[in-house]
C-alpha cells in the first residue's frame, strides 16, 4: 500500500492503521505514544514522494515495535510483581 500509492490505498491504509495500531496503543493507555504515532501516520499520508513515504513507514513500524516491546515488558513485570505479592513475599 505504501509503495503503490492511490487515493483508495491511502484511505485503506488510514483505516487499517486506525484499527490495528491506534486501537492497540489506546488499550495500553499509551496516549503519548498514540499521539506520536498519529503524527507519524499523518506525515505518511501527506507525503507524495514514494521513497520518503517508504522511509516514514519504516520508521513508524520500528517505533511501534519498540512501543510493543516496552508495553510487553511492563505487563510482564506487573504480572510478576502481582504473583510475588500473592505469595506473601
Amino acid at each position: 500500500l505504501v509503495s503503490n500509492w492511490t487515493r483508495g490505498n491511502k484511505t485503506l491504509l488510514q483505516m487499517a492503521l486506525q484499527s490495528w495500531m491506534f486501537s492497540r496503543l489506546e488499550r495500553w493507555g499509551a496516549t503519548s505514544w498514540m499521539e506520536a504515532m498519529h503524527s507519524k501516520v499523518q506525515d505518511i499520508l501527506a507525503e507524495d514522494d514514494k521513497e520518503q513515504r517508504s522511509n516514514l513507514w519504516t520508521e513508524a513500524k520500528s517505533n511501534f515495535a519498540q512501543y510493543e516491546t516496552v508495553a510487553a515488558t511492563s505487563i510482564l513485570e506487573m504480572a510478576l510483581w502481582k504473583e510475588k505479592l500473592k505469595s506473601g513475599w
